[in-house]
């Protein structure tokens, strides 16, 4: 057998591993909820290992999302190799918004877009509330724990100030309201696709990054973009790293401007979400790619900016942050099982990432310590730069695991994470990319069309 069928074999056995890694988890995960502890369920999940309910359906964005689907994978892969690159970076964006934008309409407007941000547990319910910032960053976590005065709902008390400061900022410029929201929500988050393509180029050279772009377009991440914050905050920190690599490779002509960026981004990125924190894993890696540290006084100085402005109206990051664990174990993070979730969890981003994401992982993995070794000496450049930061996106995703803070909906709450294992799908051989797609087209249409996702 040749070298090149044993590789595809490989793949197919990981993906297969995959799926049964994750029909494991529903399996598990169905008979915790339903026989061992009752009807309620412990694992306050509808479709185990998902934030989802079984809803077989169609809507009005069922034929477009079928259109993008094809036109991409027909078209994704030459259009990618032949564009020129000013042109592909917003190419990727627009295209990863009518992926989205279709995904999102098959539950309709007003249940997959306009209602998204406006139920009970959402960042909109507190809006109003939001007279005085400095009072309101003063008196931010005072109201985070059960039994607290006006407890925030459960997405405003899970974050930092800034994600609820978003959509007032929204709201005082005249886009209040849920359907503005998602607006925001999924323009910004899918932009993601544009700024995983920069850092690959800057990193891992043009190649990988235009075969990685109908990857990043066809992401099953999708599903969970449109409509949720998450996706606002992966955008976010996917520009963050993009400006950081290209500040420490020097691909720009204003590598201070850009390090300065991203250290704006990165800081603002710790006050959407506490997790996202971990993201110094993923900048120290692409500064190691790199072989620099010159953009870190910047980066730090951008950081500060946000830490510094946050501090003074009164709000302590460390505060908010303790509060937190505590008032996550008030609720359903009590009962859940660390257990059960440690490694449902993992199986959950077999949707994010889709089987030929998990087949790229597999690719990269046999990557990783050759690269890491090479850049004692030099920088690894090429599929070894792109493996050992898939490599480090993994291991940020295990820190969020392991921590106890993530149990559940990570399917939601991992996207920031989740974007950076998309692009290992370009360590697959072109030939397979067509079918690689399609495999990854079919699955998130199948989720969108047979689940009722909660974001």
């Amino acid at each position: 057998m040749s070298a090149r069928k044993r590789a595809y074999r490989r793949d197919l056995w990981a993906a297969a591993g995959a799926v049964a890694l994750f029909v494991l988890a529903v399996v598990v995960g169905r008979a915790l909820n339903t026989t061992v502890y009752g009807s309620e369920g412990i694992l306050r999940l509808g479709w185990p290992p998902l934030f989802a309910w079984w809803m077989p359906h169609i809507g009005p964005g069922t034929p477009a999302a079928v259109s993008v689907a094809v036109l991409v994978v027909v078209y994704g892969p030459p259009t990618a190799r032949r564009l020129p690159w000013r042109a592909l970076v917003p190419a990727v964006w627009g295209a990863a918004m009518a992926w989205t934008w279709s995904l999102a309409l098959v539950d309709g407007w007003g249940r997959g877009v306009a209602e998204r941000l406006t139920t009970s547990l959402e960042y909109l319910q507190s809006v109003d509330r939001v007279q005085h910032i400095p009072a309101f960053l003063r008196d931010f976590t005072h109201h985070i724990l059960v039994g607290s005065p006006q407890i925030w709902p459960a997405h405003v008390a899970g974050h930092p100030p800034g994600a609820l400061l978003t959509f007032v900022g929204l709201d005082r410029i005249g886009l209040g309201g849920g359907a503005w929201g998602a607006v925001w929500c999924l323009t910004i988050g899918t932009s993601f696709a544009a700024a995983v393509m920069v850092a690959v180029r800057a990193l891992c050279g043009d190649q990988l990054a235009r075969r990685a772009a109908p990857f990043l377009v066809l992401a099953p991440a999708a599903v969970w973009i449109g409509v949720s914050a998450d996706g606002y905050f992966a955008g976010v920190v996917s520009w963050a790293i993009a400006l950081l690599a290209l500040a420490a490779t020097r691909s720009t002509k204003v590598p201070r401007i850009a390090a300065l960026g991203a250290g704006l981004l990165l800081g603002w990125a710790c006050y959407l979400s506490y997790g996202l924190t971990v993201f110094v894993v993923l900048g120290g890696v692409v500064l190691l790619i790199a072989r620099s540290v010159r953009p870190l006084p910047y980066v730090i100085l951008g950081v500060l900016v946000w830490v510094v402005a946050f501090t003074a109206a009164g709000f302590w990051w460390l505060d908010g942050y303790t509060t937190l664990v505590e008032r996550y174990y008030q609720g359903a993070a009590k009962v859940r099982p660390y257990s059960y979730f440690l490694w449902a969890n993992p199986a959950a981003q077999v949707l994010t990432v889709g089987l030929a994401g998990v087949a790229g992982l597999r690719r990269a993995a046999w990557q990783v310590w050759p690269a890491v070794k090479r850049i004692r000496s030099t920088a690894p450049g090429g599929s070894g730069a792109l493996s050992v930061l898939v490599a480090a996106a993994v291991l940020m995703m295990l820190l969020a695991d392991v921590s106890g803070m993530s149990k559940a909906e990570t399917e939601r709450i991992w996207l920031p994470f989740a974007v950076w294992l998309l692009p290992a799908c370009a360590l697959l051989p072109r030939r397979a990319h067509r079918c690689a797609l399609a495999a990854q087209a079919v699955l998130a249409l199948a989720v969108n069309h047979l689940l009722l996702t909660g974001w």
